[in-house]
């Protein structure tokens, strides 16, 4: 809590005013949802330097995620997807982390107001979207889907597998996480979650046969995410796919600094495996978490993508890279 509240400082801001520039100006974001995922997005948007976040919105004051939003001294509010009809909340991002039947309600609210939804739930309306694999959806749909957290681990690895294995005809993916790191909320839409993971791999890899599974972890509850991904097929030369890999492994942890892939690819049977896991940031989640952690780190680089192009479109700043990432140039 102290690292939070030292990063809203003006001794914060003093010391970085390299990074938080308010000439540049900030993007406004909401977020709806109070629990673990919403909570953390939180921690996250208060430290990014492209966006600020002007309400936290629930049903409940006095839940853990709404003391500990108005503890940071943001703008809460108890009245749901009603709230960002109040003028004081215009918002040009919303991440939504309620429910896949709530999404679909906000959604449509969200495209009359002009807002991009970055939709945290397994609700299958917006357009799938794995920073790694590239953002030009999050420019070209005003609803993002952020898949899965098990989408978010293993597609990018399916693709390489897909891409450097001609040969490959079945992908299986599995993805062991804690019982302390998964919301009811998952628990009820498994069903969902299977869809749109699957949805994700496809459009990514360009197959259509896909086996998904999601195992809870009840015994070991600080075990972080584990995910095998697993290609079939006929395939011999496995040329150029460690190297592919590594490419990938670096384009996400720019954004996920927490994977990492435990282990080489491992002939298995007809096929070939690859091993990683994800360790969380460790914001308002434990490390554990990455499998929640994921998601949300994929969520915020759709969101900063998304602000950095409006923002260069308005004060006509051209961008540069900077450590692997694209900023304004001052």
């Amino acid at each position: 809590m102290q690292f939070i509240k030292t990063l809203l400082s003006g001794d914060f801001l003093r010391r970085n005013k390299d990074v938080f520039d308010p000439v540049a100006g900030k993007l406004r974001v909401g977020i709806i949802g109070t629990g673990k995922i919403g909570a953390d997005l939180l921690v996250k948007v208060l430290r990014s330097p492209w966006m600020e976040c002007v309400v936290f919105v629930g049903r409940n004051l006095q839940s853990p995620g709404m003391r500990y939003a108005a503890d940071l001294g943001v703008n809460v509010s108890d009245q749901g997807i009603n709230a960002f009809f109040e003028p004081r909340n215009r918002c040009d991002i919303v991440f939504d982390a309620t429910s896949a039947a709530n999404h679909v309600e906000h959604a449509q609210i969200f495209d009359e107001l002009g807002i991009l939804a970055i939709d945290m739930t397994p609700s299958q309306i917006g357009e799938c979207c794995v920073p790694a694999l590239g953002m030009d959806e999050v420019l070209q749909n005003k609803n993002i889907s952020m898949i899965s957290c098990g989408g978010q681990s293993s597609i990018p690895v399916a693709y390489v597998l897909a891409k450097s294995l001609p040969g490959v005809n079945n992908i299986e993916v599995k993805s062991i996480v804690s019982a302390n790191s998964i919301g009811p909320g998952t628990l009820a839409n498994l069903d969902e979650y299977y869809h749109n993971t699957k949805a994700g791999l496809k459009k990514y890899t360009g197959l259509t046969d896909f086996d998904v599974e999601l195992v809870v972890d009840d015994i070991n509850l600080e075990t972080r995410m584990i995910t095998s991904v697993t290609a079939y097929g006929d395939f011999f030369d496995l040329g150029e796919l460690d190297i592919q890999l590594d490419i990938m492994l670096r384009k996400i942890q720019q954004y996920v600094p927490g994977y990492k892939l435990d282990s080489s690819p491992v002939l298995v049977d007809d096929g070939i495996r690859i091993d990683l896991s994800v360790e969380g940031l460790g914001d308002y989640l434990p490390k554990y978490a990455g499998n929640l952690d994921i998601i949300n780190c994929a969520a915020i680089a759709v969101a900063e993508h998304y602000a950095q192009a409006l923002l260069v479109q308005q004060t006509k700043r051209p961008m540069v890279r900077h450590q692997g990432r694209l900023q304004l140039e001052f």
